[in-house]
């Protein structure tokens, strides 16, 4: 069976579709052969939804920082001298608060407690999931009440236009969390075979309430935080414990097992992303070339074996991709 990686990128303003798309492939290559895995990477599609909320891209020709499209993290191959820290007693630090932030914002129910200080976070921190979440629209003109809709409706149709194929979806950041509402709400039916997100915020308080309150509207009297119930095989979870956006990060404790008995297997990662000398633990490209990562996206690849026939519409199609993107790259100086 045919195989497809689907990428689905997080909050915030984003590079062009065309660039974001090439920087995903080329740090999970780097990944794979940083670890002697040398696979190609199967077809490959990033659902993009920044120009959703964005009116253009990040501009990687900008040069002024205080400029609001400059790109102030482009890909970057990862360091030579990134260590590997010991980072077992913040693991048990961040356990601990994890766990005591469901206790004070979450009821047994999943509602939310405090929901004023959960507004004020989300409108302050992350603006793009306080849009996202919006509930009361006064003006069902304005766009913002329309982009919860938008993003779900694109991300749908995007996954359903691969039928007959082996498919594994890779969701940052925010991306997880429209990747679970997609795949539980929309295309609950999907087969996919494997769900991988990274840097995920599914498991902060405020997230879990959110999908609560939708799932008690849809399904009354079934469990609450479910696996979505197309997933196949696996669903891994990826966080670095440095990563503010991942804090809770153990997502297994939040969500149960779905009919075929998929539930979430957390890891820690340590995310080697860093630009001028400054990391960022949250940053996609990191995450998509750790060791984990490359070996869970091995095995999905599996060993190919392909006609000769097929190699040779492979290196055609590889051309053509190369063209494409040097033709981007001319569109994207000249605008």
């Amino acid at each position: 069976m045919k195989k497809i990686i689907i990428g689905i990128h997080g909050l915030g303003n984003k590079p062009p579709k065309y660039l974001l798309t090439k920087w995903w492939k080329d740090a999970m290559i780097e990944g794979m052969k940083s670890e002697g895995i040398n696979k190609r990477i199967p077809d490959f599609e990033m659902i993009y939804w920044a120009d959703i909320l964005y009116d253009k891209p990040l501009n990687q020709w900008e040069k002024d920082p205080e400029n609001p499209y400059y790109l102030d993290e482009p890909y970057t191959t990862a360091p030579e001298s990134f260590e590997i820290e010991d980072y077992s007693f913040i693991e048990k630090v961040t356990a601990f608060i994890s766990d005591q932030l469901n206790k004070i914002f979450l009821n047994e129910d999943k509602t939310l407690n405090y929901s004023f200080l959960s507004d004020y976070i989300l409108k302050k921190y992350f603006r793009d999931l306080d849009i996202y979440y919006i509930e009361e629209c006064n003006d069902k003109n304005d766009n913002y009440c329309k982009v919860r809709d938008l993003i779900r409706n694109r991300i749908a149709k995007a996954i359903n236009k691969y039928k007959d194929y082996e498919i594994c979806i890779i969701a940052h950041s925010m991306g997880s969390i429209v990747a679970y509402d997609v795949l539980n709400y929309i295309i609950p039916e999907k087969k996919i075979n494997t769900l991988i997100t990274i840097g995920s915020p599914l498991g902060l308080p405020v997230v879990v309430s959110k999908i609560a309150a939708e799932h008690n509207i849809l399904h009354k009297g079934n469990d609450l935080m479910v696996t979505p119930p197309g997933v196949t095989s696996s669903w891994f979870n990826m966080a670095d414990i440095m990563d503010h956006v991942a804090i809770n990060f153990k997502l297994a404790d939040d969500f149960t097992p779905n009919e075929r008995l998929v539930a979430p297997k957390d890891f820690l990662v340590q995310n080697n992303y860093q630009i001028n000398g400054i990391k960022n633990p949250h940053k996609s490209f990191g995450y998509l070339r750790t060791p984990e990562f490359s070996k869970t996206l091995s095995d999905f690849i599996g060993n190919e074996t392909l006609n000769l026939g097929q190699k040779v519409l492979r290196k055609v199609y590889e051309f053509l991709e190369k063209v494409k993107y040097q033709h981007e790259i001319l569109l994207d100086k000249l605008n």
